[in-house]
């Protein structure tokens, strides 16, 4: 029988995914909750560095049923898509439970998903997990690492660059993120990038207009990619190095060595790197722009990771788990997946699944004693539900 505290569908993570997904769950008048570990929507904006500005312009960042305020050209800053999850969640009255981190997920023998929390335990019919990967950054093991004694961190606790005045400063990594953070500091520093291969920069603006706009006229955010096309999305960038967006100022920088550029250095010293070429430079703090991994750890009991980690999933479906989905993964099914841009469509599809699922699980119980009425008839809630 199922229980009466059952929700139809969880969400976790309050993050773009989390909110695009229960903007979806609302339109279809499920019974669902957005855990959030934080203490606010809007997930890990607020931890970003100051600078940050989207990739995109406002017209094509936003989630389902918002716009940007403003020109929808602009590129909105770090500051104002926090404001903008804040009001998309209050907008679309989601039920955002903060303070409320997932530790465990398992599987009930009548097939119910018992979510743990450090607040409570809560009962879903489905899940979605949308926690992002901010809170797992992937930090290199390099020779001669332990022994260094300069200052070590990774983007994720970059927020400005007044900490680094007169500083040397190595920033490992050469995607967005790295080159931004390296072009920021060289105001104030000595910075290097070191990287495998040299920043690859691709025009923001061609033929006068921004590069996404070209994008969206091609279908090239919103092409399905599948799995082999992921691989090779990966492959490609293993070879060429992503991609940096730039309307001119760090191709600019890097130019006039502001910050430098060299290959990746062989090995740490207790005082600062050794370069490839063997050259020794002391270096006050080296900072990994090396991205992070999923933030998935509480599915490890269900069986929906692999043996790295990763969801074994299709569009969103777990491949191992009925029930389960996924807003949010890089190249989940599109090459905008992962981004502002992307949640909202891939919200959308897995909504749609998700909606097939519990009528099918409802069916095989619809005939019996103590079933829940149809889908879309029970009350919703917009209250907190941790105890």
């Amino acid at each position: 029988m199922l229980e009466q505290g059952a929700y139809d569908a969880i969400v976790i993570g309050a993050g773009q995914a989390g909110l695009a997904a229960g903007f979806h769950l609302r339109r279809a008048g499920l019974r669902f909750l957005i855990l959030e570990a934080g203490d606010s929507a809007g997930g890990s904006w607020r931890h970003y560095y100051r600078s940050l500005r989207l990739f995109s312009p406002a017209r094509y960042s936003a989630l389902p049923g918002l716009p940007f305020s403003g020109d929808p050209g602009h590129y909105p800053t770090r500051d104002a898509t926090i404001d903008y999850l804040a009001r998309y969640a209050n907008t679309h009255q989601l039920p955002v439970t903060t303070h409320c981190r997932v530790d465990a997920i398992d599987r009930r023998p009548d097939g119910l998903f018992e979510v743990r929390t450090l607040r409570g335990t809560f009962l879903a019919r489905s899940l979605i997990a949308a926690s992002g990967s901010f809170q797992r950054p992937r930090l290199p093991s390099l020779p001669g690492q332990p022994a260094y004694t300069g200052q070590l961190l990774h983007s994720l606790a970059y927020q400005s660059p007044d900490a680094f005045a007169g500083q040397r400063v190595v920033v490992v990594g050469a995607a967005n993120s790295g080159v931004q953070i390296a072009t920021e500091l060289a105001q104030v520093a000595k910075v290097w990038i070191a990287a495998r291969r040299p920043p690859s920069f691709v025009p923001q603006r061609m033929l006068g207009a921004d590069v996404h706009a070209w994008w969206s006229a091609f279908g090239l955010d919103t092409a399905e990619i599948g799995t082999w096309r992921a691989s090779l999305f990966k492959r490609m960038h293993s070879k060429t190095g992503p991609a940096v967006l730039d309307a001119g100022l760090y191709r600019a920088a890097v130019a006039s060595g502001r910050p430098g550029v060299r290959p990746m250095f062989r090995s740490f010293s207790p005082d600062g790197v050794v370069w490839h070429d063997g050259e020794a430079e002391p270096v006050d703090t080296v900072i990994f722009a090396t991205g992070f991994l999923p933030n998935l750890q509480y599915l490890q009991a269900l069986g929906a990771l692999d043996l790295h980690g990763v969801p074994l999933q299709r569009r969103g479906a777990s491949s191992t788990v009925p029930g389960l989905y996924y807003v949010g993964l890089s190249y989940q099914r599109t090459y905008a997946s992962a981004t502002l841009r992307g949640v909202g469509p891939d919200a959308e599809i897995v909504v749609r699944q998700l909606q097939r699922h519990l009528g099918q699980t409802q069916a095989s119980r619809h005939a019996k004693p103590g079933a829940r009425p149809p889908l879309g008839t029970a009350p919703r809630s917009t209250a907190p539900c941790c105890p």
